[in-house]
């Protein structure tokens, strides 16, 4: 695997184990949602782990990412609007979608 990939994936990797980090095992909703330290921390790991994608697909296209163009489109929203970014559906993409991520990240990386 090319190092630049091989960087990329291990960068996205790397943001969805801190927000795991972040989280702990305490997964609650309302106390995500009342700390505005942990949001905007979250908020960046998404835009680190939407850039990598986007410069890893520039460099190879032909690497499978479910919902490669929704985490892109994620990340831009995060930047560019960031005052619609809504807490819940931040919340649902960190609790149902991110572990797929990982998954699939975790695969790549031990190809």
């Amino acid at each position: 695997m090319e190092h630049k990939i091989a960087k990329y994936l291990f960068d996205i990797f790397e943001s969805i184990q801190s927000i795991e980090s972040y989280l702990g095992n305490n997964r609650d909703y309302n106390e995500y949602s009342k700390n505005k330290l942990l949001r905007r921390g979250i908020e960046r790991e998404l835009e680190i782990i939407g850039e990598a994608l986007s410069s890893l697909k520039k460099l190879d296209n032909s690497i499978e990412i479910s919902f490669y163009k929704q985490i892109i489109g994620l990340r831009n929203q995060i930047i560019h609007s960031y005052d619609n970014i809504d807490d819940e559906i931040i919340w649902g993409i960190v609790i149902r979608h991110l572990p797929k991520l990982k998954i699939e990240i975790e695969n790549l990386l031990n190809k």
